[in-house]
């Protein structure tokens, strides 16, 4: 169990970082392009960039925001269950969720195969498609690691599963 959630976030670490780059990035060319667009010509291919930079900050913030609970969680309801079923329904959902983002991640990477497979290029960059595509399927597989941990925390009645 240690080395699970030291796995998990030994790599939610270093995908939030590597989305801070990415992030870095984006502010960076969005304000070069509004810069450049005023004293010159925009810079072709921003639109592209922003897009396929934004899908990876998305995907590899995943893991780390459900680690830290940063997702939106209405539990109104299920504040007012004793602590039992509460730990039962963090069980369950960690099981649901694991499983559909693993799902989610399987097949993202097996459209990704199809991308490469067929040599799918940006229009305007000539940029390839499939190493965005398996950055994200990464970012949901880290995802659905994240809530294996918690599914076993919640199993086992760890008191760090708790809300």
């Amino acid at each position: 169990m240690d080395i699970l959630e030291k796995i998990s976030n030994f790599l939610n670490r270093l995908l939030i970082w590597i989305a801070g780059v990415f992030l870095a990035a984006m502010i960076l060319l969005s304000c070069a392009n509004i810069f450049l667009r005023i004293v010159w010509m925009p810079i072709r291919g921003t639109y592209e960039l922003l897009g396929y930079f934004g899908a990876i900050v998305t995907a590899f913030a995943l893991g780390y925001t459900q680690q830290k609970k940063g997702h939106i969680a209405v539990d109104i309801l299920v504040l007012g269950f004793s602590r039992k079923k509460r730990q039962v329904l963090d069980c369950v959902n960690s099981a649901l969720c694991m499983v559909f983002f693993g799902m989610v991640a399987w097949q993202i990477s097996k459209y990704a195969t199809t991308l490469f497979q067929t040599g799918e290029v940006t229009e305007t960059l000539r940029i390839i498609y499939y190493p965005f595509t398996y950055g994200v399927a990464f970012g949901c597989c880290v995802l659905s690691l994240v809530f294996l941990a918690e599914f076993l925390k919640s199993l086992i009645g760890e008191k760090g599963a708790e809300r």
